[in-house]
């Protein structure tokens, strides 16, 4: 493929309908998904990709029940520390944007230990979002912002973008949403205001690495314009 997109931003939606399909837990759906995360930036790497952000766990999430927001810190910390031998493996680095003081202290700890340990990794960066939201992001730059009294004259899109917990990255050029939902549901909405979008009706822990190279492909045959 001559076009590979930078930097991909992914939903991988429908891990509970996926269990409920299957007649098994919905936690048993967490975790496949979760796996399958890892998958998918190996697939992403190969190709190409430099940054790959991966939306894992909502501000809006928490409204969920107590039970399932538990399993889901502890999926999330046991898969990091589980995959964090392989990441390094694979050259990946992992960054976890959100609202990190929301998340259980151990996960806090498990988050610095491989940041730190991945930091220097270049092949790939990840970034988890994890108690994140595309609003609260915007807000909270606003605020360091308002905080540091910068001049309004002084603020531009450029100086903007370096105070959103993607600073320093190349903008999107993918979003792909898995599970059959079309929408952005309050994710990356700065960043990916010239993303191409891609919509899959498969569930995410059925998507496979054919199903990245069918978006890939549509990538390739999109007309990007900007707005010219």
């Amino acid at each position: 493929m001559k076009s590979i997109p930078q930097h991909i931003v992914l939903f991988p939606d429908g891990n509970r309908r996926w269990a409920k399909q299957k007649g098994i837990n919905t936690f048993d759906g967490h975790q496949q998904g979760y796996r399958n995360i890892i998958y998918f930036a190996e697939w992403c790497k190969k190709r190409g990709v430099k940054v790959l952000t991966a939306f894992g766990f909502s501000t809006e999430n928490w409204k969920r029940s107590e039970d399932e927001v538990n399993y889901l810190m502890q999926l999330l910390e046991r898969g990091l520390l589980e995959s964090l031998e392989r990441l390094k493996k694979e050259g990946v680095k992992v960054k976890i944007i959100g609202q990190k003081e929301k998340l259980p202290k151990s996960l806090q700890e498990t988050i610095k230990k491989v940041e730190l340990e991945t930091e220097h990794n270049s092949k790939l960066h990840l970034n988890l979002a994890v108690s994140y939201g595309g609003r609260w992001d915007i807000l909270n730059a606003v605020k360091k912002i308002m905080e540091e009294k910068i001049p309004a004259e002084d603020i531009t899109e450029e100086l903007f973008e370096n105070y959103l917990s993607t600073a320093g990255l190349v903008a999107p050029d993918l979003i792909i949403r898995a599970g059959g939902e079309m929408r952005l549901s309050n994710f990356v909405l700065w960043q990916g205001a010239y993303a191409e979008l891609y919509f899959s009706p498969k569930l995410w822990p059925e998507f496979s690495e054919n199903d990245l190279d069918e978006a890939l492909a549509e990538f390739e045959n999109r007309q990007r314009r900007f707005g010219k």
